[in-house]
């Protein structure tokens, strides 16, 4: 039986668009030979996520993203829809997470499996999130670094800050006059460390003389340990019977002694009682003066002349009595 040129033109055709639909599916990772499921997860934005980017499971990929629409012409959510071929359960709290699947940025959705023991059927709406990218993660890991990169930039301004004002002429000469002042104290130090020297070198004799009478007299206090220990004690006693003494008696005493010997004095002083007159006035002073000479001239002419004063007569008569007479001065 001969075919007819339509037939066989029209098989060739529809070959050709099977083979068409097929490889159209086929370069876009989609069997259209196995059956296969469809998941949906909403997102706030896909951060540049395709068709076609693989679906994953710990890096295995199941799925593809086989759709992407607008949830709504007025909120801006967007719908994807995963195509599985695998025949993987799913729990239902399944995370489907878009993350990087490269250092050049290329998209993918990472399902984290959840614990649920009930499983999603397909057609079902999976939990949605979104791994910040390369470059977030980048910047995460380097902003420490950066606010420190920041801070010692403005410590080493602050470090050349105080460079630049050290550094100026005038601490420049200051700092030189430092360094003459530190190297003539050296030589000072070094001068007198010579003169040390010489002083040990020249006084050794009397320096052993002197070390030797330390040790003589350090020797001394040892041996002598137990004497000086019983004069601290005695001392120690002698303290203690101060201490226990009323010593605030008898000072209370000897301030009242003298708060009188001070009484005294200012009545002297201030002219009453007879003590004063006779230290203040001169007039009682010149009459105990006269009366003292007139006593003496009085003793030495009865020394003189006895008869004036005492008569004895063993008859009774009375002999005549010379008158008075001022002692001469020349036979006092």
């Amino acid at each position: 039986m001969k075919i007819k040129r339509e037939v066989k033109i029209g098989i060739i055709v529809t070959v050709a668009l099977a083979l068409l639909f097929w490889g159209f599916n086929f370069l876009r990772g989609k069997n259209v030979f196995t059956s296969q499921r469809e998941f949906y997860a909403i997102y706030e934005q896909i951060d540049g996520l395709t068709e076609a980017n693989p679906v994953l499971v710990n890096g295995f990929k199941v799925g593809q993203v086989d759709k992407m629409y607008f949830l709504s012409p007025t909120n801006g959510k967007i719908v994807v829809r995963i195509a599985m071929y695998n025949e993987i359960n799913i729990p239902k709290n399944t995370i489907a997470k878009i993350v990087s699947s490269d250092l050049l940025g290329s998209k993918a959705i990472e399902l984290k499996l959840g614990n649920s023991t009930s499983f999603a059927n397909s057609g079902d709406t999976l939990l949605s999130g979104i791994q910040g990218s390369l470059q977030d993660e980048v910047s995460k890991q380097i902003l420490p670094f950066k606010k420190k990169a920041e801070s010692l930039l403005l410590s080493m301004d602050s470090v050349m800050a105080v460079i630049q004002y050290v550094f100026n002429k005038e601490t420049r000469d200051n700092l030189a006059k430092s360094f003459e002042n530190i190297k003539f104290t050296l030589d000072n130090l070094k001068h007198f460390t010579y003169n040390i020297d010489t002083l040990v070198s020249t006084q050794k004799n009397r320096l052993a003389a002197i070390i030797g009478n330390v040790e003589s007299l350090t020797r001394n206090l040892k041996d002598n340990n137990q004497k000086i220990t019983t004069i601290l004690n005695n001392f120690s006693a002698i303290s203690d019977s101060l201490a226990k003494a009323n010593i605030s008696k008898t000072i209370k005493k000897a301030d009242n002694a003298l708060e009188q010997f001070s009484q005294i004095t200012n009545k002297i002083n201030n002219g009453t009682g007879s003590i004063s007159l006779l230290l203040n006035n001169d007039s009682l002073y010149n009459n105990l003066k006269s009366a003292s000479k007139e006593l003496d001239e009085l003793l030495l002419d009865v020394k003189l002349h006895p008869k004036r004063y005492v008569h004895f007569s063993l008859f009774g008569k009375s002999s005549k009595k010379d008158p008075y007479k001022a002692p001469d001065k020349e036979k006092k």
